[in-house]
């Protein structure tokens, strides 16, 4: 801090103060009611920038998840609150959501969806290696059984298991490229066979 700042600020704390001797002064008789209120003010402006700092947190939790339409070989998925993509997935036989990635290359599953499926992570060989947005991180390749999204299914589907800390398994363009036609429109993604 400068002298100005030191300044301004020993001003502003000098007028804060004499604000608050002339209220105290006008107040005596009814300082405790006052001070209530004025607490009460407090606690709403306080909990009103917590709900505006938390809106979207509070929203994606409360609010309904984005439903996917299935027409034909036809799916659309809206995009969620937070921008993104979701894909509900079958695989295995158990439901994954799956983040939309097109800057991934591949299907990547966290350790806890590898788990899900019957993959043990600890048992894998982790040959590969991603560039993520937290720096280097390991994988293995992994073949599933089977992928199910809406009424496609396809079997034997390479994909990799992230050894970092991945909260939410990728659906990369290798899945995509199965893909005939990947449309993002109107806040929708739209794929098609």
């Amino acid at each position: 801090m400068d002298g100005d700042s030191i300044a301004r600020l020993a001003y502003l704390g000098l007028l804060g103060a004499a604000l608050v001797a002339w209220f105290v002064s006008q107040n005596r008789q009814s300082l405790n009611k006052t001070m209530q209120q004025a607490m009460a003010w407090v606690f709403i402006f306080v909990g009103a920038i917590a709900v505006v700092g938390l809106w979207e947190d509070i929203r994606s939790t409360v609010g309904p998840a984005p439903q996917m339409t299935v027409t034909g070989e036809t799916i659309e998925v809206p995009r969620a609150y937070d921008g993104h993509y979701y894909l509900p997935v079958v695989v295995n036989g158990e439901p994954i959501t799956f983040l939309v990635d097109t800057g991934a290359s591949q299907i990547v599953l966290s350790d806890q969806d590898a788990r899900r499926i019957g993959i043990d992570p600890d048992q894998l060989n982790y040959l590969g290696r991603a560039s993520t947005a937290n720096g280097e991180v390991r994988t293995a390749p992994v073949r599933l059984d089977s992928l199910e999204l809406g009424p496609i299914t396809d079997h034997g589907v390479a994909a990799w298991v992230n050894e970092g800390d991945l909260r939410q398994s990728l659906l990369g363009m290798d899945y995509l490229h199965r893909f005939s036609n990947i449309q993002f429109t109107d806040g929708r993604l739209i794929l098609s066979r």
